[in-house]
């Protein structure tokens, strides 16, 4: 997760959620990061990051996140990431990067600030997966472009150097994609009005909730797109499919009342997130522990990339003395 805000329903159902599943499963070794390095690939604020990175681990354990049973840290404790996409980078052209929809997307969004962080940022993404030779990522289907990036890095590694980076692919999760509230695309953090957050009490959700566009209620075909669309999905994420069927079947026949559906979701998303908000509770009345688990999970990572590291130096004739 990259420090950019607080973690809202989108990072909740399409990611944290997954991650708890995974961490719990023994068929899993699993590592999660508040992703600071990928923060400042774009604009952001100096003095607010330290504490939005420290905010992301919060919400991490927040939602059950163990460190006895995971890793927990935050990328620029460990070195070894920059050190290693460094190594990448040397077999990756700019023209690839410079192709991929999501450069081209940022480019747009910020004109002004087109960096070589920004442009590396799926090379450090590799990074992030090769360091520790991860198999899997739990991220949303709109980081396959650069899951695939890592994997024609990993060819082109292994064939290069004799190295054994495995070709990673997505762990989907069936919450992945949470519509926005702006009834356009994704729940983003980085779109204000889009998201409802982790840490919104009822009357901040149903206030939210209420900016959501929808029509007059009633018509001869449900709406696919938009806001009602948006309700539509998260009412079947937190009231079930049965809910869904249900409004769909008011909308084309006596209609539908947004002002009591909409109280309604704020209720049963209230209800999924007080859990996790008297969790956060106890941990932000406990720092020392907070910093114990980001200090002690970065010293657990960087045994790994180390090790990695090493390896990737030694097969590609780096400075190696005994």
């Amino acid at each position: 997760m990259r420090a950019t805000n607080r973690l809202h329903l989108g990072n909740y159902l399409g990611a944290t959620k997954g991650y708890v599943e995974l961490q719990n499963n023994e068929e899993y070794d699993c590592i999660y990061m508040a992703v600071d390095l990928h923060s400042i690939t774009t604009p952001y604020d100096q003095k607010t990051l330290p504490d939005a990175t420290k905010n992301i681990i919060i919400d991490y354990l927040s939602v059950g996140l163990d460190p006895e049973k995971c890793i927990i840290t935050a990328q620029s404790l460990v070195p070894e990431h920059t050190y290693l996409a460094f190594l990448l980078s040397s077999v990756v052209s700019v023209a690839r990067m410079q192709h991929l929809p999501t450069y081209k997307e940022k480019v747009k969004q910020h004109p002004k600030n087109v960096t070589m962080a920004l442009i590396n940022y799926p090379i450090l993404m590799a990074a992030d997966i090769f360091a520790y030779k991860a198999e899997l990522v739990p991220v949303g289907i709109d980081q396959e472009p650069h899951i695939e990036v890592a994997r024609e890095i990993a060819r082109k590694m292994n064939d290069g150097y004799g190295l054994d980076f495995p070709e990673a692919q997505r762990f989907a999760t069936k919450g992945e994609y949470v519509p926005s509230l702006k009834g356009e695309g994704k729940m983003s953090k980085s779109v204000e009005g889009s998201y409802i957050l982790l840490t919104d009490d009822l009357e901040t959700i149903k206030s939210r909730l209420a900016g959501v566009p929808t029509d007059s209620g009633k018509g001869v075909t449900v709406p696919t797109e938009g806001g009602v669309a948006s309700l539509l999905s998260l009412a079947e994420l937190f009231m079930g499919d049965a809910k869904r069927k249900e409004v769909e079947q008011a909308y084309t026949s006596e209609g539908v009342r947004y002002k009591d559906l909409k109280d309604e979701l704020a209720e049963a998303i209230y209800e999924d997130l007080k859990p996790i908000q008297e969790k956060r509770a106890e941990l932000e009345a406990d720092p020392a522990y907070i910093t114990k688990v980001i200090m002690e999970g970065a010293e657990k990572a960087r045994e790994i990339a180390r090790a990695t590291l090493e390896e990737v130096q030694e097969k590609m004739g780096l400075a190696h003395f005994e």
